[in-house]
């Protein structure tokens, strides 16, 4: 059955608005020389945490700036998904060329899903123009092929099909890509600046730095001797002292920092430019100018420091005012700076700060110039693993059974035989995960910042056990009204289960409109179907007075009869002027209005007047080619002829003028299954735009500017697109976030650019509700939603397998004859959105009203268990490598019970070295 709450309507967002206020704005910079000219122009992304960038007619509250703000974007072990989830486990390789004659590659391997004990095919695809990673759900009936993974990624044709490479020597080619550059370890310069200086040449002169350097330097990391040195050393000489004598060093859930700065590099008195030390800094991509000055500011540019990779980050002399400077072409990253851009509290400044610097150098990787450049070397490293393997083809390293089962039976002759090439697998691949680790191109902790942190997406607890499955649902206050197949529509919240409607109304799709006091509901299927409407105070009035369960002869007075047999309808999220519907009747869509809009407060009803369907008027009916699968209403800038319907069918998505009925071709899906999920509309600037969601993409397409009637549908330097690690089942669009229900998870992202923050395993997961706060069920109880745990996580497992992002530990799958439990959870729109956006959003036809959800009095139960921040010193690097050394070479129950002893023993270290973190 296809989802149809997967949008999420009123949580849609104003990109491009939010985009200025909190990442800044594009300008044309131009700085001088101390006699005045002009030195360099070029574009650069402003961020200031300044709000002047919004427009002055729009009423805008600056957002509050939260901690829980601060995400490392894509993080490291979910990028290097062969290093973790491949490496050292039997897995299956796959070799082939696609029709153009390129060679692939493809990893796929059986795997737990972070512990979860819910078991999940992962699979890697490599191609000339980058790598490709999804996750597919597991089951025990269904086989799952080469053949249909690679159909899952967009590749059904090939030169030669894929067949197995079963050398396990294989591995040490695998883990060459992922040690790309920005992929664990980091380097970042620190320039000082005195007041007045206006040339890197002056800036790269100095000395020695002033006091308030000092302090800053302690609160980037710890001093560390070179000489001798035996961490990531970020291009520094740790033999001769060339590079200097101290530098600054940290460790930062997991990735190891060094620091470049300029008055510890070598001096010399000969040199004006300072060559040795532009060496290193200027090569560095992501650089810090620390500016001494009371009018540091306004001085700063940008184009002061000549160097062909940097992006800066401008930090005044308090370490307290901050900008941050990005050429034009690198994406958008966060965290964003608050407003104004000030920090009271260290220990968020030094969080803000080095997540920033990370993912700086990560989008900065992201650019055409880096791009490129990566794309060749995996290019090159493709095709010359391709032409080793060649003389091999008709040998026995290369196996045929390529459309296969991926995890194949081997025959009964040749079990033992195939048990002794896994184990030999699994031996090599195990050794270059040791030397990977004890060589430090390993991530050595993977936890998150913060003591018992609260991320916004945490949930809370709504309803222990439901016994009936959840067809649609949506808001109402503080409860839930859900519609069941086995029990009709129910209202949900503190109390027990309240029915609403009896099951002989089968509801299949709802909305709730508070506002206007209107219920819409889809109800039966096929040629019976049609659209109800209720007002809502005349079902609470029938509640109140405990009068008799609506039935569906009951409701006979709210069909709106003209919608015979729809199978799918939407209506405008934003409300503006009017209520607008489309139903869609096979491949007609009905376009609905209501004519006298009933808003908050307005209570002139007519006498008796309890059916709301006198107050709609059926407007045109428009053909289209095939039924839609998935619509949504796009409002237009001035709503005189320009309101559009996104319509999703066959291959491609579609914009439909809602006045003339012509159809204009917004995207098209070069792939032979499409699986339509969400078309959610968002604004850029006040036109509009659309987040289209189909198989793993979601890709942003921005319609701009409409001309009359027509849009002009074109390529945008806007557009963007994204994969999922796995294939959605709904979307919700919650600024500054985009989550993915999966079938057993909840992925999190970043609504600016896509870049992924958080998974969240949730076994049998289904969304319920998300047009105001988000409602799902899952077969987790709610006592696995336990508090956040104090626990330092990094102890309890090696760095090959890391648990710091991991949800609670749930319960294995129902065995024969256990009754099916659901759960029912909650994440507050207030936790995820702040007060950074109006609720509900409002078009740009009316004035904005801010509205401040109202705080809920339950404390919040983390679905998501939170984790410790840690900065190692090497010492504790080395004993993490000697102690998962100690897991991949020993065996036996004697090593676990001395793995389990051993971490005991250190969990109070850990805990001391996170309050000394804190202290600095």
């Amino acid at each position: 059955m296809k989802k149809t709450n997967s949008a999420s309507e009123d949580l849609g967002c104003r990109r491009g608005d939010f985009s200025r206020k909190h990442y800044g704005s594009v300008e044309l910079l131009i700085s001088s020389d101390a006699d005045g000219a002009i030195q360099r122009a070029g574009r650069f992304r402003v961020e200031n945490g300044s709000s002047d960038e919004v427009h002055t007619t729009l009423d805008y509250t600056p957002g509050t700036w939260r901690r829980t703000d601060v995400h490392l974007e894509n993080p490291e072990y979910h990028t290097r998904w062969f290093f973790k989830y491949f490496l050292g486990k039997v897995h299956q390789n796959y070799v082939g060329t696609d029709a153009e004659k390129n060679p692939f590659y493809l990893s796929v391997v059986l795997s737990d899903q972070n512990n979860q004990r819910v078991p999940q095919y992962r699979a890697i695809l490599w191609r000339k123009t980058g790598t490709l990673k999804i996750s597919l759900p597991y089951s025990p009936t269904k086989t799952l092929s080469v053949k249909s993974i690679l159909s899952a990624m967009n590749m059904d044709r090939f030169e030669k099909g894929p067949r197995e490479i079963l050398n396990p020597e294989i591995q040490k080619v695998r883990v060459t890509p992922e040690h790309q550059p920005g992929s664990v370890n980091f380097k970042f310069g620190v320039l000082y600046a005195k007041d007045g200086q206006l040339t890197d040449d002056e800036m790269f002169s100095n000395e020695t730095g002033s006091e308030s350097f000092d302090k800053f330097l302690n609160l980037l990391g710890d001093s560390i001797t070179l000489q001798g040195w035996a961490g990531y050393r970020g291009g520094l000489d740790t033999k001769n002292d060339t590079t200097g004598i101290k530098s600054i060093y940290t460790v930062y859930q997991g990735h190891e920092l060094m620091f470049h700065v300029s008055t510890m590099l070598p001096y010399s008195k000969e040199n004006k430019q300072q060559v040795e030390r532009k060496r290193h800094i200027g090569n560095d991509i992501v650089t810090i100018v620390f500016q001494e000055g009371d009018d540091a500011s306004s001085s700063f540019k940008p184009s002061m420091i000549r160097s062909h990779f940097t992006r800066i980050l401008h930090v005044d002399n308090d370490c307290q005012r901050n900008e941050i400077f990005s050429e034009e072409s690198v994406p958008l990253f966060g965290p964003p700076l608050p407003s104004p851009p000030v920090f009271t509290d260290h220990h968020e400044f030094r969080d803000f700060l080095l997540v920033k610097l990370i993912n700086g150098e990560k989008a900065t990787l992201e650019t055409p110039t880096f791009a490129q450049k990566r794309q060749r070397t995996l290019d090159m490293l493709i095709r010359s693993l391709y032409q080793d393997l060649m003389p091999d083809l008709h040998k026995n390293m290369l196996n045929r059974r390529s459309f296969s089962d991926v995890l194949p039976e081997s025959p009964k002759s040749a079990r033992k035989k195939e048990e002794a090439r896994q184990a030999e697998f699994v031996r090599i691949g195990q050794a270059l995960k040791l030397k990977t680790i004890v060589r430090g191109d390993a991530p050595t902790s993977l936890v998150t910042t913060g003591l018992c942190r609260k991320e916004p997406w945490e949930s809370q607890p709504f309803c222990s056990t439901f016994p009936y499955e959840i067809v649609c649902a949506d808001s109402w206050g503080q409860s839930l009204l859900a519609a069941t197949d086995a029990a009709g529509v129910m209202l949900l919240d503190a109390l027990p289960p309240v029915q609403v409607f009896d099951k002989t109304m089968v509801v299949k799709q709802m909305h709730v409109l508070e506002p206007q006091d209107l219920l819409i509901t889809r109800a039966d299927k096929g040629k019976d179907a049609r659209l109800y409407v209720f007002r809502l105070s005349t079902l609470k009035r029938g509640l109140e007075e405990k009068q008799l369960v609506r039935s569906k002869c009951d409701s006979r007075e709210n069909k709106l009869e003209k919608t015979k047999g729809c199978h799918l309808y939407s209506i405008n999220t934003h409300h503006g002027s009017e209520l607008r519907i489309v139903a869609a009747i096979r491949n007609k869509l009905l376009l609905i209005t209501r004519k006298h809009p009933r808003f908050e407060g307005f209570s002139a009803i007519a006498p008796g007047a309890d059916s709301p369907v006198e107050e709609f008027q059926y407007i045109r009916e428009i053909c289209l080619c095939d039924p839609p699968v998935v619509m949504a209403l796009v409002d237009g800038p001035t709503g005189e002829n320009d309101n559009m319907i996104c319509v999703a069918y066959k291959h491609q998505f579609d914009l439909i003028n809602e006045s003339t009925g012509d159809a204009y071709r917004l995207h098209h899906v070069d792939a032979n299954r499409v699986n339509f999920v969400a078309a959610i509309d968002v604004y850029e600037d006040g036109e509009a735009g659309l987040l289209l969601c189909y198989n793993y993409i979601c890709y942003y397409k921005k319609v701009c500017p409409f001309n009359g009637s027509t849009p002009m549908i074109q390529s945008n330097t806007s557009d963007f697109h994204f994969s999922w690690n796995q294939m959605p089942n709904a979307i919700v669009c919650a600024f500054p976030y985009i989550l993915a229900f999966t079938t057993d998870s909840i992925e999190i992202r970043l609504v600016v650019n896509g870049n992924l923050v958080y998974t969240a395993v949730v076994p049998e997961l289904q969304l319920a509700a998300s047009r105001s706060d988000i409602y799902f069920v899952s077969s987790a109880p709610v006592s696995s939603a336990s508090n956040c745990s104090s626990r330092d996580t990094s102890s309890q497992s090696s760095p090959q397998t890391p648990t710091g992002y991991e949800m609670p530990v749930f319960p294995s799958p129902l065995g024969d004859g256990e009754a099916a439990c659901k759960h029912m959870f909650k994440i507050p729109l207030c936790n995820l959105v702040g007060r950074s956006i109006e609720r509900p959003l409002k078009s740009p036809l009316v004035n904005k009203v801010l509205t401040t959800p109202a705080p809920t009095m339950v404390p919040p139960t983390p679905l998501i268990s939170a984790t410790h921040s840690l900065s190692l010193s090497r010492m504790e690097i080395k004993e993490i490598a000697s102690r998962t050394r100690k897991e991949l070479l020993d065996s036996g129950t004697v090593k676990q019970r001395k793995m389990s002893k051993k971490n005991t023993e250190e969990e109070p270290k850990a805990r001391a070295l996170t309050s000394t973190n804190s202290d600095r």
